[in-house]
């Protein structure tokens, strides 16, 4: 894909999960389930949970600390910090917070909302910002506590999430670009599909003017035709995305999804004839972590020695909006 400034590399990354646990036999002691029927429909057996202590800010500084150490890089030289979350601990925002934790002084700090495909979305973001010039020391962070807005009596959903943070440093190069091609896409008309809608209701003030007040209600989701989008769209935007690259199924390293389900990373792995031994999958251990999922996948496998500097990770987030799209980069390039 043409760039016109900077290039961008990825130079670090970290995670951080919450210490608590609640695996399928437990959940089974909620809800009327067990560790055959989740594994075999969603390849979950377990996902960690935040206490009242631990935060989106929590988990998302301590992701953060480890990959700016991965990178070498002081908390003072960052420029800009995203944060790809759905479950901000302050809905005017929680990024300014994760700025003051890491004394990042010099950042500038916001919030990104595109569900599951958050942390994609963050990371096309944040490489305009590197291509423009503008910064060259990005802080990308995917953060979701799930678990505050599950209804724990719907088994449909409650077996899904879990909470967890991931976060890489992104960092401008003027010799090279790792960063080789993506695609975003957004449907609005399946929102229905999945979503975490606010539910309202009026207050009279003075017996002529009323205001709506309310809150958010568990999350909701169908996941049927989630499945079907999934299986259909995000091995089309991962070719649409190996075109800009102007590469081949082929060259990719290692295929790294957001991790909602395991049927749906083997389904779009067999469209788009990956081997399975070349798709990264933690769901076991963690559930859907949401914008947190495919960030705290990279820092598990690169900690583990499987991901190689220079190997092509063709990556896909989707999810609520309906939101989808893919990002094919090198992974652990050094700036320039």
């Amino acid at each position: 894909m043409k760039r016109f400034g900077a290039g961008v590399v990825v130079t670090g990354c970290g995670s951080s999960a919450p210490v608590a646990r609640l695996d399928n036999e437990g959940l089974s002691q909620i809800v009327e389930t067990s560790d055959e029927w989740i594994a075999s429909r969603t390849g979950i057996r377990n996902r960690h949970i935040a206490i009242a202590q631990e935060t989106v800010q929590s988990l998302a500084t301590e992701a953060s600390q480890k990959a700016l150490e991965m990178a070498g890089v002081a908390p003072e030289e960052v420029d800009l910090i995203i944060l790809a979350t759905s479950t901000p601990d302050d809905l005017f925002g929680t990024a300014c917070q994760i700025q003051t934790a890491l004394d990042a002084s010099k950042a500038v700090a916001f919030d990104l909302t595109a569900a599951c495909s958050g942390f994609v979305f963050g990371m096309v973001t944040a490489a305009q910002f590197i291509r423009t010039g503008t910064y060259r020391t990005i802080l990308l962070i995917g953060a979701d506590v799930l678990s505050r807005w599950t209804d724990w009596s719907d088994r449909r959903t409650c077996v899904l999430f879990g909470d967890g943070a991931g976060a890489v440093v992104l960092q401008a190069s003027d010799t090279t670009d790792a960063l080789l091609g993506f695609e975003l896409r957004s449907d609005g008309s399946l929102n229905g599909c999945l979503n975490l809608a606010y539910q309202s209701e009026s207050k009279s003030l003075n017996g002529e003017v009323s205001v709506e007040t309310g809150t958010f209600h568990p999350i909701t989701m169908n996941g049927q035709e989630v499945y079907r989008f999934a299986v259909r769209r995000v091995p089309e935007v991962i070719e649409k995305a190996l075109f800009w690259a102007d590469m081949t199924v082929e060259q990719v390293d290692w295929l790294l999804l957001h991790q909602a389900n395991q049927r749906i990373l083997d389904a779009v792995g067999d469209r788009l004839k990956i081997p399975h031994h070349k798709i990264i999958s933690n769901m076991a251990k963690y559930g859907n972590t949401s914008a947190a999922s495919i960030p705290l996948a990279l820092d598990e496998w690169v900690r583990a020695g499987k991901i190689q500097p220079g190997q092509v990770i063709a990556s896909a987030g989707f999810g609520a909006g309906l939101t989808w799209g893919s990002a094919i980069f090198r992974w652990g390039q050094s700036a320039e």
